[in-house]
């Protein structure tokens, strides 16, 4: 069994992931700013909890000082739902996406590779895209550039560090979690939704939860360099009618 540090670990996907991690025997670090919720997690699952803002560099290297070397596992599940008309967009909305959800997967990954490089029989990077990277949704200009980064940056890392640590990226669709629900707060919005979809309804934390574990254990070890879909259908398919 691993050890797996998940950025995020508090809340929504990245919670799924650590307990389902912790459920098949693996270590788990959880990190995240929001300190109660963080040791309320790590103390209902089983998992250590790290308090860590990843925006702020000093907070990413105590971070790493307290992290062993050989690191099995990385997930980075932070991010944003920023849905505006792009008129309405402005560069603080551009900037502080792009920061939370690219500069700061990146940053993480940077200051944790000393401790992913150790790891024994190799390791897996985890991050999270978007399924309007390769559809065009209205309102979502900010957020689709910031993911779209995303995607590229797992591909060129899966290039430069291979063999030796494998990097992948899950990209869902509209997901049922506390971050989703600003998006389909309502019953009927969310059925509108999940209608949008060959699979008609909305994700769940557990879905892509059964994703990550996958990629990031030895049983996904011929993948690297992917961004996979865990949507539906949607990004691939049309719903008949």
């Amino acid at each position: 069994m691993g050890h797996h540090l998940i950025f995020g670990g508090n809340g929504g996907i990245g919670e799924a992931v650590a307990e389902r991690l912790r459920a098949s025997g693996h270590e788990v670090t959880i990190a995240g700013r929001n300190e109660p919720e963080l040791r309320a997690v790590a103390e209902r699952i089983g998992a250590r909890a790290l308090v860590c803002d990843v925006l702020k560099d000093e907070d990413l290297t105590r971070l790493a000082e307290n992290i062993a070397d050989g690191l099995d596992g990385l997930v980075f599940a932070v991010g944003t739902i920023n849905l505006k008309p792009f008129e309405k967009l402005t560069e603080e909305d551009f900037l502080g996406d792009f920061r939370l959800n690219a500069v700061a997967a990146a940053r993480s990954v940077q200051v944790m590779l000393p401790k992913l490089r150790a790891a024994k029989n190799g390791a897996s990077v985890l991050l999270f895209s978007t399924v309007a990277v390769e559809q065009g949704f209205a309102a979502h200009a900010s957020i689709a550039m910031a993911k779209g980064a995303v995607a590229a940056l797992t591909r060129t890392l899966a290039a430069e560090l291979a063999p030796e640590i494998r990097v992948n990226a899950i990209a869902p669709s509209l997901t049922d979690t506390p971050l989703g629900q600003k998006v389909a707060g309502s019953e009927r919005m969310a059925d509108a939704v999940a209608k949008m979809h060959p699979l008609p309804r909305l994700g769940r934390a557990a879905d892509m939860a059964a994703m990550a574990e996958l990629l990031l254990t030895a049983e996904g070890g011929w993948i690297t360099g992917q961004v996979i879909g865990i949507d539906g259908g949607r990004s691939t398919l049309r719903v008949k009618g």
